[in-house]
Parts: C-alpha cells; sequence; structure tokens
C-alpha cells in the first residue's frame, strides 16, 4: 500500500485540533470519502488510493461495463451502432433514472450508449443489454465474463444499470481497472461520455458530471452514480499536457463534495511524475462494503464543510487550478475570455448573499473552479435508419413490433407481435419502406407511456428480480 498524497480528513483535524482547541469547536465537520484510487491512465501506476480493495457498491458506474461490453460487440461486428435497440416490457419495469419510451419504441445503439453514460437511463441500459446479448440475463453473463478477463477479482454483477442489489459489489481498484480498459480499448467512447448533458425534443436533461466536465480543466468526464447504499460514486479521466489520470471515488457525501475531491485528486496527481504499484497488483483486503443505509450515516458537509476542506483560494495550487486554457474538444463551448476568466475570480471569503441564502455560485468557483466551458447538450433522437434490419433477440411476444403504417391512412400503425425464434434478424416486409418507428422519429411526447415520463412514480419491481 502507498502513503496517500494528502493526510486523511481525521489525521488533519487531530493535527490541528491538538493545540488550537477553541477554534476547532467552530469548524464545520465534514464526512470522510468511503473509498478512491488515482491512476495514470497509460501505465496503470497508483499514485493516490485509500481503502481501494474494499468492496463497495457501484451503482451507476455499472454502466462503464455495460458500455464497454457494447463496444465490444460492435467492434466484433455482432452489431452495429446503427443497429436497433428496443424498449421492452422488461426494460420499461426499471426504475428511474429512465427515458419511459413506450414498449415497442426503437433507437440506435449510439443513441442508446449517449443516453446511459450521459443520462445515466435504467431501462435504456437493459434494453441495450437485451439487444446485444438476446436477453437481460445473457447480457449479464457477458458483463461478468469481462470483469474476470480484465482482473476485476472483487467484482460481481447482476443487473446492467447498478441500481440498489447487495450482490452487485467492486471495489475503487476494480472500477479503475475497467475505466483504464474503457479508455484504453474504446477511445470512440470519449466523444459521447464527454458532455454534459442531452438534448431530447424540447427536453433537456442535465448529466450529473457536467460541473466537473465545465470548470475542471481537461476533464474529460467518464461516469457517475449514486444510490444510498454507496454514496456518490464517480470514474473520472482528466488530460493535461498529454498525460491522462483516471480518480475511482466511493462513497462521498454529496455530489458536489464528489466533483472538489475529485478535482483536488486530479490537481495533486498531475504534479507527482511516478507511482506505486500497478493497479492490478494491489493486495485484495476483501473488506466487506458499507451497511445498509450508508447515506443517512454519511451526512453531507454543507456549503461551510466544503469551504473548509477545498476552498482553492487556500491552496497552493490555485494558480495552477486556474490558469488552464481549455481544450476546444470537451463537448461545450469556451466562454468568451474564459482564458483570463482566473483574473476576475472573487476571492473574498463571504459566500453568503444578501437574502442569507448560500451562494452555490461562488462556492463552485472556490472549490471546483470558474465555469471554462458553456453547457451545450448533445441531441439525442429516436428511431433507426430507414430501411435496417430490427433485431428480434427478445423472447417471443416480449415487444411488439410496429408494422408499416397503412398507405395514405391516419389510422393508428398496426402492431404485429415478435414470435421470432431469439437471436434472429426481422427484415421489413417485402414492399415496406420500413417500420413504423423506423421511417422516422416519432414526435418526443408521443414515444413516452402515460404516467411513465421524466419525473415519473418507480414501478413495483420485476418479480424475478
Amino acid at each position: 500500500m502507498i502513503s496517500s498524497l494528502f493526510p486523511r480528513p481525521k489525521k488533519i483535524a487531530t493535527a490541528m485540533c491538538a493545540g488550537l482547541f477553541v477554534l476547532c469547536l467552530s469548524q464545520p465537520a465534514f464526512a470522510a470519502i468511503g473509498a478512491h484510487i488515482l491512476i495514470d491512465a497509460k501505465t496503470g501506476a497508483v499514485l493516490d488510493q485509500k481503502d481501494a480493495t474494499r468492496l463497495w457498491y457501484p451503482a451507476s458506474l455499472t454502466k462503464i461495463m455495460t458500455a464497454y461490453v457494447t463496444f465490444k460487440a460492435v467492434r466484433e461486428g455482432s452489431i452495429s451502432l446503427q443497429s436497433p435497440v428496443i424498449q421492452s416490457k422488461n426494460s420499461l419495469a426499471e426504475p428511474p433514472s429512465k427515458m419511459g419510451f413506450k414498449v415497442g419504441t426503437q433507437l440506435t445503439v449510439e443513441a442508446a450508449l449517449k443516453i446511459i453514460l450521459i443520462k445515466s437511463a435504467n431501462d435504456v441500459s437493459v434494453a441495450l443489454g437485451e439487444a446485444v446479448a438476446g436477453s437481460e440475463e445473457a447480457f449479464i453473463d457477458l458483463m461478468n465474463a469481462e470483469a474476470a478477463r480484465l482482473g476485476m477479482a472483487d467484482t460481481r454483477f447482476v443487473n446492467p444499470h447498478g441500481l440498489p442489489n447487495n450482490r452487485q459489489v467492486s471495489t475503487a481498484r476494480d472500477m479503475a481497472i475497467l475505466a483504464q480498459a474503457f479508455w484504453r480499448d474504446f477511445p470512440d467512447a470519449r466523444a459521447l461520455y464527454k458532455h454534459s448533458g442531452i438534448k431530447f425534443g424540447k427536453r433537456t436533461l442535465r448529466s450529473a458530471n457536467r460541473e466537473y466536465l465545465l470548470r475542471v480543466r481537461g476533464a474529460n468526464g467518464m461516469k457517475t452514480g449514486y444510490i444510498c447504499n454507496s454514496g456518490y460514486n464517480v470514474a473520472a479521466t482528466a488530460t493535461r499536457g498529454g498525460r491522462t489520470l483516471i480518480a475511482v471515488v466511493l462513497g462521498a457525501a454529496s455530489g458536489l463534495e464528489r466533483i472538489a475531491f475529485t478535482r483536488e485528486l486530479m490537481d495533486k496527481g498531475f504534479k507527482k511524475r511516478s507511482g506505486g504499484p500497478k493497479v492490478g497488483n494491489l493486495a485484495r483486503t476483501g473488506a466487506k462494503p458499507p451497511a445498509d443505509g450508508y447515506c443517512k450515516r454519511n451526512a453531507k458537509p454543507g456549503a461551510q464543510g466544503i469551504m473548509a476542506r477545498f476552498d482553492m483560494k487556500k491552496s497552493s495550487s490555485r494558480s495552477l487550478a486556474l490558469s488552464f486554457s481549455p481544450q476546444r474538444d470537451q463537448g461545450a463551448v469556451i466562454l468568451p475570455g474564459a482564458s483570463n476568466r482566473a483574473e476576475k475570480v472573487d476571492t473574498s471569503d463571504g459566500i453568503t448573499l444578501p437574502n442569507g441564502k448560500t451562494d452555490w455560485a461562488k462556492v463552485l468557483d472556490r472549490t471546483i473552479g470558474p465555469r471554462l466551458l458553456a453547457y451545450k447538450p448533445i441531441v439525442v433522437t429516436t428511431g433507426v435508419p430507414r430501411g435496417g434490419a430490427v433485431l428480434a433477440r427478445l423472447p417471443a411476444a416480449s415487444i411488439p413490433i410496429p408494422t408499416a403504417k397503412p398507405a395514405g391512412a391516419d389510422a393508428a400503425p398496426v402492431v404485429q407481435t415478435n414470435a421470432a425464434a431469439p437471436g434472429s434478424v426481422v427484415q421489413p416486409s417485402s414492399g415496406a419502406p420500413a417500420t413504423a418507428t423506423s421511417a422516422a422519429a416519432p414526435a418526443p411526447g408521443s414515444l413516452f407511456r402515460q404516467g411513465i415520463g421524466f419525473a415519473v412514480p418507480v414501478p413495483a419491481p420485476s418479480p424475478r428480480k
């Protein structure tokens, strides 16, 4: 095990309070991060870590593996980025975060990847797995096979999205191995997870990783995750001076703490040119994951706690963190004058507005950095290319496949049941231009099952789960 780049929070507090007892009584408390690791993306050398082999719940970091398996299937030619993904009854049954498309809605593999990596939609994750492997169960088998091949020794997947299930466990070490493989093996994927939001019709859906992408210099993004039993997780990458680092942070108490801690890891890590052992060689401890209800015990630090811990004004790295001229391939628009915005950052201590509320914009500027890029979501649509084959890999009768709308008629499309054998391909019928959904993307509002939109009640889980 190698020593951390900076002392643990409890050690800092102990050292400070030894001679400043009275002052420490007034200092806001903040929770410790559950586990973390920082590695060099090229060499795998560990630059910093704490409890990196402790079991933890990955939450939506799971979707990195979902995307990895999908990109591998594309590379091997079993599917393409334009192959159809179909919303099934099984996929629609997943709880939010979800898109809530009607059963039978089709979209391309590429669109599905954008949705799961940026919006983190659970229903689309299942639908994508079904399109790749024929069933959710078969896809999970592929996920676990890849985990074993990559050396993720403490990881087990039981679903493709990361929703709560205490049998689905990983470690910071294993997630760093996966993130490194995803970065290395599929560079084309970077063009997807670098975006800070998606736009579907008139709806704009922001990524939970947006402030990291827009404020942290060199940020490439990757994936965030949250369930109560895990706290706030992230696997993130950043590139500076031709060098890329990967950070995995598990168990933060809030989204802001997660980003601020990741930013700090990156700032300190880029100053270090050599590391310790390779990530795959870290000794396994098998330490148990947090007990249920982790988020309830790990209280959010609040604005004062975040400022006490991460205020860049009080750090010698502040000038470095604010002097970067951002790259122009981040999936957003560079703000006018961004290169000299550092000179305009308010360095006063006040973070309270005249009305008594917290000035969160100032907190973000001081703990993560000023925005270097403007928020610009990427457009996502449904539908598949005209004339494309419809994959019928799902069990018989599990989804309705819309047939072509009768010529010249305004009636609703006729729906036929998919009774093809799993793994077969259904071609558009002779003489028909295409399926109804592949011919043109319907109006966004028509795709959503009534009551199953972007803000929806959680449906009952599938009995088999």
